[in-house]
């Protein structure tokens, strides 16, 4: 008896055991099954996906302004960094030196060395950053070891095709807004060799310059002001200086520029920090004009300058540049070059000074070899003949420049 209630026990807790296997093999066979597994995956994935999709949206977007747009948000600054070493001696056939003798030395040919380093950035593809730093300049009196100082910082935007903008926070030249031409960086051992009048080298502190171009008609205009002492008070310059080239030709072309200047003296106050000026400066009343006889800086001219191309190395050119203050006072050039960059090379120069139609103050001539030595050096022997007044003299020059 007792055995059959045994085994009843054991069925009865057999049966138990198979029933709430059966419950929970249900429940595991549910959470294993493919398909429920499958729908889960895709609630829970979903919501990444769109998540993806909106920032995959925005930066088509980001992307598609930026393409339609001249510059380009992954596009970096580049800069470049130019070196320059120009130094010009002369072995003058002269005896004793005197005042006159000097002057007329010193009105012929500068020597000495030139050395600079210009730092040139592009930005938004077609603006120019530009910061130039000065060691040495020709004309001193010696060649002193002084370090670089900063000389010139200019920015330059290509608002388009035909027209430009140049703000000069320090170190303006009339050339630095001028407009540019083929010949422009051509220089020959004198000023007077040079493709231009002596006006586009005079310095004119700050400025702003325009330039337009139409057709056959290009046109510049600059305003300059600098800050000088005179006498015993300060006085502010503003420099007007404009410019029309007009192309003749496919290879010619005519130039009219000129610079008008102006200065107030201002009254006794204390003076302020560099390109720091105060607005009072622009009013006519409590200041008085300085004369211009007073101070040469002061005093404005006007010239005409005219330039050929014959073919891909030979230029000739001449300008003349009459001062404002005398009508008389002439300043004349004439310049025929043969330069190719990779072979011998010549020029030819003549120049000189005018106080009357017959009164030639003075008169140089000029002639120079060219020897390229490579894309980065320039050797430039040459022989000069001047006629100042009662003085005259040959000379032996040289010249050699280099850039880094």
């Amino acid at each position: 008896m007792e055995g059959a209630v045994d085994k009843l026990k054991s069925f009865a807790k057999w049966t138990q055991d198979f029933a709430s296997g059966i419950l929970a093999g249900g429940q595991v066979s549910n959470r294993s099954n493919p398909i429920e597994i499958l729908k889960r995956l895709q609630r829970e994935s979903f919501s990444d996906i769109m998540k993806l999709r909106d920032r995959q949206e925005k930066v088509e977007r980001v992307l598609a302004f930026y393409k339609s747009s001249k510059g380009s948000p992954f596009q970096e600054a580049s800069t470049h960094v130019r070196g320059e070493f120009d130094a010009v001696g002369a072995l003058l056939m002269i005896g004793t030196i005197d005042e006159s003798k000097r002057n007329a030395i010193e009105r012929s040919i500068r020597t000495g060395i030139d050395s600079r380093l210009t730092f040139e950035t592009t930005l938004r593809e077609t603006d120019t950053l530009v910061a130039e730093f000065v060691g040495s300049e020709r004309g001193q009196m010696d060649i002193p070891g002084s370090p670089l100082s900063l000389a010139k910082v200019l920015y330059a935007a290509n608002i388009s095709d035909s027209f430009s903008a140049v703000a000069i926070p320090f170190g303006g030249r009339c050339r630095d807004v001028a407009v540019p031409t083929n010949s422009r960086e051509e220089r020959g051992l004198t000023d007077y060799s040079s493709f231009g009048p002596p006006l586009l080298n005079q310095l004119n502190g700050s400025g702003i310059a325009v330039m337009v171009k139409k057709s056959i008609v290009v046109a510049s205009l600059a305003q300059f002001v600098s800050a000088f002492p005179h006498s015993d008070r300060l006085s502010y310059c503003f420099g007007t200086f404009g410019q029309v080239v007009c192309q003749l030709s496919s290879n010619t072309k005519l130039s009219i520029l000129g610079v008008h200047k102006m200065a107030n003296l201002s009254s006794q106050q204390p003076r302020l920090a560099a390109m720091s000026l105060p607005i009072g400066i622009l009013q006519r009343s409590g200041h008085s004009q300085v004369p211009v006889e007073e101070n040469s800086l002061l005093d404005g001219s006007i010239a005409t300058m005219l330039e050929s191309k014959l073919d891909e190395s030979t230029r000739i050119g001449g300008w003349v540049e009459m001062k404002r203050s005398n009508p008389k006072h002439l300043q004349w050039g004439v310049t025929m070059s043969d330069t190719p960059e990779d072979d011998f090379g010549w020029g030819l120069s003549l120049g000189g000074l005018l106080q009357g139609p017959r009164n030639w103050d003075h008169f140089q001539v000029e002639s120079f070899l060219n020897f390229n030595l490579g894309n980065k050096c320039k050797l430039q022997p040459g022989l000069l003949y001047v006629m100042d007044g009662a003085t005259q003299f040959p000379a032996l020059t040289f010249r050699t420049s280099w850039s880094l």
